[in-house]
This record gives structure tokens, C-alpha cells and sequence, in this order.
């Protein structure tokens, strides 16, 4: 019996140490943070803002999408102005900070339609791959990790590099003081940790995110494209 891998062998690359060293960018980090609420006082737009704040004090560029006025998915085409802010902040991006409240033990509707409005490709262009991603989410009772858990399951299906570390903040009301700013505390500790770790993962793999995230399956099926080109070219 053979001990080699029933794999193409043309497709099958070995794994090079080197080739996950690169030449490291010099523009900042870019971060896009998305937050999950409309309402005038939104403790998830709160604590975004706050996230902002850190990341920019760590040395990243922050922008951050106002989901007001985004339709619901397929509820609109794709050129909708709202759309492609998002689509072409999420292209910008080389991370990004989703922070939802927790409604009915979930993400809400308005985090879930931002994700749902972001393709896993674009063409050949996929806007989420390989960037990095950190988790954080407001509860008005009791603490609860729900949406961080449903929101790491997208991530992943969205192909990012979702962050170890995240942040639940319970009765998110009492945790900001009268100019929207969050209170010292162990949830405000917990935030500058998650932001201190997400500039740190996008740092360590943003030059080398096309390498991460090559795949043998898609090497393979690329393979076989061209082969099926150069046959019908053959018979022509």
C-alpha cells in the first residue's frame, strides 16, 4: 500500500516557514468597525466608538460604518449607495471590530443584515478573507456571550482570522457615564485587550494573509479549469 497522499501532486504544496515572513507594511493598521443598533442611545455604537478610540491609540486607522439607511438584504440591489459604502469599507479593511447587542438570546437584525450584505466573493476578490476580526457584545441584563458566539460562527464562514480574545458587557447602561464614555472597569479592561490583540494578529498577518489562506482545493480546482481550457482549445 502506498504512503503517499491520494492528492494532485501538482496542487500539493508543502508548508514554507519562509514564505510566512514578508515584507512588513508601513501604513497603519486598517480597522473597520461595524456595530449592531439604530437607536438614539446605542450602547453597542457606545462601545465601538470606544473601541476607536484604543485602536487609534495602538496605531490603527479606524472607520466606522453607520448602518443607518442599509436595506435589507435583497431588499435592494447592490449598487445601493449604503451597500457599496460597506462593500468598499470591508475591501479597505485589513481587520474589523462587530459589536451587536443581544436581542432575543441573538445578534440583531441590523449586525445580521450588515454581514448578510458582504459577500464571501466578489469576482475573484473575496472581502473578508484573511482580515482579521474581533468580537464584542452589549447585554442589558446579566452577562451572556450568545452574540459573540453566533458572530465567531460567521466569522469564520466568512473566512477571517476571528481573535481568541473578546468582550461581554452586561448592563451595558450603567457601564457609560453622561457623555457616552466608558467607566473604568474590568468589561473596560477586558475591551483595551481585545483591541490590543486584534492590532497585534492583524500586524503578525496581514503581509502574508494571501499565503494563510492559499488552499490546495482551490489550487486543484484551478488546475482542472485551465486543463478543461487547453482541451476544448485542442478541439477547436
Amino acid at each position: 500500500m502506498s504512503d503517499l497522499p491520494n492528492t494532485n501532486p501538482e496542487a500539493l504544496r508543502l508548508p514554507e516557514s519562509a514564505k510566512l515572513s514578508a515584507p512588513m507594511s508601513t501604513h497603519r493598521p486598517r480597522i473597520l468597525l461595524l456595530y449592531g443598533s439604530l437607536r438614539k442611545v446605542a450602547y453597542s455604537r457606545l462601545l465601538t466608538q470606544e473601541a476607536a478610540r484604543l485602536l487609534e491609540h495602538f496605531g490603527a486607522e479606524t472607520r466606522i460604518y453607520d448602518p443607518s439607511g442599509l436595506p435589507l438584504p435583497d431588499d435592494a440591489p447592490v449598487d445601493h449607495p449604503k451597500v457599496q459604502e460597506l462593500r468598499e469599507l470591508s475591501l479597505w479593511s485589513e481587520g474589523q471590530v462587530w459589536t451587536s447587542p443581544e436581542r432575543h438570546g441573538a445578534m440583531t437584525g441590523v449586525m445580521k443584515s450588515q454581514i448578510d450584505w458582504i459577500p464571501l466573493a466578489m469576482g475573484a476578490i473575496r472581502p473578508t478573507q484573511g482580515r482579521t476580526l474581533a468580537l464584542m457584545q452589549v447585554s442589558g441584563g446579566s452577562q451572556s456571550f450568545n452574540a459573540v458566539n453566533q458572530m465567531r460562527v460567521l466569522g469564520r464562514w466568512m473566512r477571517m482570522i476571528t481573535i481568541p480574545n473578546q468582550s461581554s458587557v452586561a448592563k451595558a447602561y450603567q457601564e457609560f457615564d453622561e457623555n457616552g464614555r466608558m467607566k473604568p472597569s474590568a468589561y473596560y479592561d477586558r475591551v483595551v485587550d481585545v483591541m490590543e490583540e486584534l492590532v497585534k494578529f492583524t500586524l503578525l498577518t496581514r503581509d502574508v494573509s494571501g499565503y494563510l489562506t492559499d488552499r490546495y482545493s482551490e489550487r486543484k480546482e484551478s488546475i482542472a479549469m485551465l486543463e478543461k481550457r487547453v482541451k476544448l482549445n485542442e478541439a477547436v
